[in-house]
């Protein structure tokens, strides 16, 4: 081969080489996300949110980092200094700081921001999401109604907000399907975490009669698992930590909308849109968890109206209403 044409080759052999290790490296390239937590990271809501995102990096696709317990004074500061950081996806919840969160984003228009709000997206990079399991909350209720002796349901949230009224709301509604009699006492505690509190609130309506209570923070399963109660479950599934306790939950599966977003983001495609919709049984953004160790102790007819009913929803046949409105109470 002549000098020149083995030099020619070797050139371009050179080049596809640069050009092979340039495309590995931008494959191989791993999306920085940070999330922002205003409460533990093991608190339900949060911990869904963090647990979709570990999946991604066991996957390899991100770096992942996370403050936890941040307070709505700091807010701001710590999500600047992750956009100036580097991070490409910032994730985290807004309700509370919707003013701070958004100047930020306005900021750092590069920067993708996916954050819990009830507020309208903002173009454009500020994606908004909430956790619309009415689904499962309602089929939730319709167990909870079978498994009630006394007739009384107690239900014992957060705050009064849409995030939390229009899971309240359904899971009444499924009660009151498979139990016209059943009757409710609603609490509202004013915390994200705080577990004693809630506590003490489910004491007191187990006091009044309550032999069913909705766990919609924690603390509630605690106090029903001392009194010899059963409760009902919100978010995540505890009843390996309460067997005997927990009927069943409605879970809130992130994974669906966070493995979305990634591969957006990584795409240079990222909306500033609602994914609300992705919270959804048709997404697999929610479910109701597995009836476990009560699977033999509800009764069959109830167990049969809960699985056609999950049916219709899933075949788009029967719509879950989306009540925002703040539950009152039913029982005297």
């Amino acid at each position: 081969m002549p000098l020149i044409r083995r030099h020619a080759l070797c050139l371009a052999l050179a080049a596809l080489s640069l050009a092979t290790a340039g495309s590995s490296a931008f494959a191989q390239a791993k999306l920085k996300v940070a999330a922002i937590y205003t409460v533990p990271v093991e608190q339900q809501w949060v911990s869904r949110i963090d647990k979709a995102l570990k999946a991604a990096v066991a996957r390899g696709e991100i770096e992942y980092v996370f403050s936890e317990n941040v307070s709505n004074a700091d807010y701001e500061r710590v999500m600047r200094g992750y956009a100036e950081g580097g991070q490409g996806l910032i994730v985290g919840e807004a309700f509370a700081v919707e003013a701070a969160a958004r100047k930020v984003a306005k900021d750092y228009p590069k920067v993708s921001f996916l954050l819990g709000s009830s507020g309208k997206p903002q173009a454009p990079n500020f994606g908004v999401f909430d956790n619309f399991i009415q689904e499962p909350a309602y089929l939730s209720g319709m167990v909870a109604g079978g498994m009630t002796k006394s007739n009384k349901i107690g239900m014992v949230g957060g705050f009064p907000i849409p995030e939390v009224n229009r899971l309240m709301n359904a899971f009444m509604a499924g009660a009151k399907e498979t139990n016209p009699k059943v009757e409710f006492m609603v609490s509202f505690i004013n915390s994200w975490f705080d577990p004693p509190k809630a506590k003490e609130a489910a004491f007191a309506m187990i006091d009044k009669g309550a032999d069913v209570m909705y766990a919609e923070r924690f603390g509630v399963s605690d106090a029903a698992k001392e009194k010899g109660k059963l409760a009902i479950g919100n978010v995540i599934n505890t009843q390996d930590k309460y067997p005997d306790t927990v009927v069943s939950s409605a879970l809130w599966n992130m994974e669906p909308l966070i493995d979305l977003t990634i591969k957006s983001v990584k795409a240079g495609k990222f909306e500033a849109k609602e994914y609300g919709e992705y919270s959804m049984m048709k997404h697999k953004g929610s479910e109701l968890a597995p009836l476990g160790t009560f699977e033999k102790k509800i009764p069959a007819d109830v167990v049969a109206k809960m699985e056609a009913r999950q049916k219709a929803i899933l075949a788009g046949q029967f719509v879950v209403k989306v009540d925002d409105s703040q539950p009152k109470p039913t029982a005297k």
